[in-house]
């Protein structure tokens, strides 16, 4: 069970994004593998408000693999509906990054699934885990 720590984050961000027909499963319910292709495209987003982008990590020879997912699904979404995806950090990256997400169904106001993400910054020669760049950390 997804499980937010109980202090304030020190970075929350919003996306918005519409269920596609095609992320649709036989039951018309958006298929549960999408949460993390949104998830990412909300984590993206946020990493972009602040000034950095992946690609420019990419360039700075380091990767961000996932290293740990989980969901809680709560209510379906449905094709064609606004999505609300909240993202939360409650700590300042070292080596790993652990993000939150709160997915809401916009026009029922309704929490549809919570989120966890954990990343590991990593060294794309060594393939070792290493530091998070000073240019993101100053960016927080």
């Amino acid at each position: 069970m997804v499980q937010f720590p109980d202090s304030l984050p020190i970075l929350s961000f919003e996306h918005r994004l519409r269920s596609r027909y095609s992320e649709t499963d036989k039951m018309g319910y958006v298929y549960y593998g999408r949460y993390l292709e949104y998830f990412e495209e909300a984590r993206t987003e946020m990493i972009r408000s602040m000034g950095v982008r992946y690609s420019t990590m990419e360039k700075d020879g380091i990767m961000l693999p996932v290293i740990h997912s989980e969901i809680d699904y709560r209510h379906p979404i449905y094709y064609d509906e606004e999505i609300l995806i909240k993202v939360h950090v409650y700590t300042a990256p070292s080596v790993k990054l652990v993000t939150y997400y709160e997915v809401i169904a916009q026009e029922r106001d309704q929490l549809c699934a919570l989120g966890e993400v954990s990343l590991v910054f990593m060294n794309s020669v060594t393939r070792k885990p290493c530091r998070a760049p000073k240019y993101l950390l100053d960016a927080l």
